[in-house]
């Protein structure tokens, strides 16, 4: 169900997620909103370091991974230290969590408004995309992204409007981009993020690697 293209720095892992119900009628559990939360124990020691190898990874192509276009794992961790940062609903807060605690920055996309076939590769200069209900666009020439039928849908900075999680969604599509740079990192966040969804009665199904 996915294609990936050859990168000598992306250490990818995707999965998709079944939920039991839509989203809207599954609670968000006691443990999520824990380690969302600014004094919660950390289960990753994400270092600048790491954060440097992070945005190296999405600089590869041509893309500058600062200001407003930086790691969705950096606004997170900014986020929590503000206290700003909220539940959503069960896919996101777990997306969020893991995203959060690892360092690295994860995509999940709604699989009934993507249309397949998917694949991931660098996005031509020009590409650009509506990330919010309020009709701003993120140009990602040059970044990472998923891409479905209709063009790029997520990277590691900001997912597109169209595909996002929502109160219906019971398939959802996640994407951790780690990097070869930290190795095994991502395995060690995918292992800890299938745990936490299937302890709320989700399914996982690995489609990468």
């Amino acid at each position: 169900m996915l294609e990936v293209a050859a990168h000598p720095l992306l250490d990818l892992h995707a999965f998709v997620t079944e939920f039991a119900a839509p989203l809207e009628k599954l609670q968000v559990s006691a443990e999520l909103q824990l380690l969302l939360r600014a004094n919660s124990v950390p289960q990753f020691t994400a270092s600048d370091s790491d954060r440097q190898a992070v945005r190296d990874l999405l600089r590869f192509g041509g893309f500058k991974p600062t200001g407003r276009s930086k790691p969705a794992s950096e606004y997170l961790r900014k986020a929590q230290t503000e206290g700003t940062l909220g539940s959503i609903n069960l896919a996101v807060d777990a997306c969020n969590v893991v995203s959060l605690h690892s360092g690295l920055p994860i995509s999940v996309v709604d699989l009934d408004l993507a249309q397949p076939s998917f694949r991931v590769a660098i996005a031509e200069t020009g590409s650009s995309y509506i990330f919010n209900a309020s009709g701003q666009s993120i140009d990602v020439g040059g970044l990472l992204c998923l891409f479905d039928q209709q063009g790029p849908c997520a990277n590691a900075v900001k997912d597109s409007h169209r595909t996002k999680t929502g109160p219906t969604t019971c398939r959802a599509l996640s994407l951790i981009w780690s990097t070869t740079a930290l190795p095994g990192r991502g395995l060690v966040a995918a292992e800890w993020y299938h745990r936490l969804v299937r302890d709320l009665g989700a399914s996982v199904e690995v489609v990468w690697p």
